[in-house]
């Protein structure tokens, strides 16, 4: 037997250390376009631009990393991920799936502290966790697991979790997908193969695109089975999080509610933005979804046990009067747009990187509207961005800095603000072309902030 491990990143490494357990008798294949490291003795490699179109026609099986879509691969063998693995052997009901465009690791975070609140033994998987693989054998049967999903693990879903969480939906890596339908159609793989044993699905109050999701009839069960009206036994509706009128949880007059009944006050949760409100409401309203007798206390110890996480919206330091905030994890304009609402002060926006397909109108807009100081544009689409602020009629001064390090950019930013001044690094574009990844984006932006603290907080 033949298995050919595609992409060999975190989760390619952890899927070579798998599948070498479960078939010990396998021949093991990494097949990756360039040349892999830290590859074990006796494991083949295949490399080359054309590998997963012309290399692996003799595996028996193809167990892709989430960056390679499985269009990409030829072959006569299985195509497999490890999602689709974990779904197929993990032994618990208990799996929570999140997906959407922006939000997912925050509401990842937060129903794994509220669970763990409540004394659950919670396993966080997927982009923000641990690589699957790697704990499936250790979770127990009453065990809950919090998957976080994007669209690239989606894409060849072939069993849906038990509930699925739905966050705001907006085009996205069209540059791997091709345009929004393939992307949109790949989210709805958290739906569509849910059973009538399973708990449903909650999603965003107010996007379409989330609805959408919400709303397909998994495979064998028709439309009407998803309304109110549903037949006893029937697959369990889905429902919106942050509106009274679905029976999830919603804010009114400063507190978590549902039902009428107020659960804690907003207070209880320390991250900015109506954003993380929503998050919040997502969170909660899963873990209540559950059927667990979560009391107020627990509530709020969950939400006070998570502040945040790296390069998402997270406060880093305040220099003679100005905060700087890294949010390097938003890579499309709707996670701008959100950081730009969550702050009332003035703002020094950091903007640019590497094109995906994105439509700034919308953003641009947005920072006509806002209270602006100025906004610095770098990478690839600086120009693309620039000429959206333009034709937005942006009076606050558009500073161009294509090919800038992110020390000169932080400077700029600290020279333009004033005391009282938010500065946000909320890229709306990938960082590849400037950087490794999001994460090295986000650790330039600190480290260079903390050169300017001379003046400390």
């Amino acid at each position: 037997m033949k298995i050919v491990i595609a992409g060999y990143g975190v989760e390619g490494v952890s899927n070579l250390r798998y599948f070498q357990q479960k078939f010990p008798e396998a021949q093991l294949i990494i097949a990756s376009q360039n040349t892999p490291a830290n590859v074990p003795a006796g494991v083949e490699v295949r490399t080359g631009d054309s590998v997963f179109t012309e290399q692996l026609a003799d595996a028996d099986m193809v167990v892709r990393s989430p960056s390679i879509a499985p269009q990409r691969i030829k072959t006569s063998g299985k195509i497999w991920s490890a999602t689709n693995e974990f779904f197929a052997t993990c032994p618990t009901n208990h799996t929570i799936g999140v997906t959407g465009t922006k939000g997912k690791g925050t509401t990842c975070s937060l129903i794994t502290s509220l669970l763990r609140a409540a004394g659950k033994t919670v396993h966080l998987l997927g982009n923000i966790g641990v690589p699957a693989l790697d704990v499936v054998e250790q979770i127990q049967p009453d065990d809950y697991v919090v998957y976080e999903l994007s669209s690239f693990q989606l894409w060849d879903l072939e069993r849906s979790p038990d509930l699925a969480v739905v966050l705001m939906i907006e085009p996205d890596h069209l540059d791997v997908h091709g345009d929004f339908a393939v992307y949109l159609d790949a989210k709805k793989n958290i739906r569509r193969h849910q059973t009538v044993a399973s708990r449903g699905c909650i999603y965003h109050p107010t996007n379409k695109y989330s609805r959408d999701v919400a709303m397909t009839p998994p495979e064998g069960l028709g439309s009407h089975q998803l309304g109110d009206q549903r037949p006893a036994g029937s697959l369990r509706v889905a429902r919106r999080y942050a509106v009274p009128d679905d029976e999830q949880v919603y804010i009114d007059n400063g507190f978590f509610c549902q039902q009428g009944q107020q659960i804690c006050s907003v207070d209880h949760l320390k991250l900015p933005g109506a954003h993380n409100l929503e998050n919040a409401c997502a969170a909660i309203s899963a873990v209540m979804s559950l059927g667990l007798p979560l009391t107020a206390q627990q509530v709020a110890a969950g939400l006070e046990g998570f502040s945040g996480l790296p390069h998402r919206l997270k406060r880093v330091a305040q220099v003679r009067g100005v905060a700087y905030y890294d949010d390097s994890i938003a890579t499309t304009p709707g996670s701008a747009i959100a950081a730009l609402r969550a702050f009332a002060a003035p703002k020094v926006l950091i903007l640019g990187g590497s094109d995906k397909g994105a439509n700034y109108a919308e953003l641009a807009g947005e920072v006509a509207q806002q209270a602006v100081r100025a906004v610095i544009v770098t990478g690839d689409n600086a120009g693309k961005i620039a000429r959206a602020l333009d034709q937005a009629k942006v009076a606050a001064p558009v500073l161009v800095r294509q090919q800038a390090t992110m020390s000169d950019i932080v400077a700029q930013a600290a020279a333009v603000a004033t005391e009282g001044d938010v500065v946000i690094l909320s890229p709306a574009a990938a960082s590849f072309g400037m950087y490794k990844s999001y994460v090295e984006r986000g650790e330039r932006f600190v480290a260079a902030v903390a050169a300017l603290s001379e003046g400390g907080e």
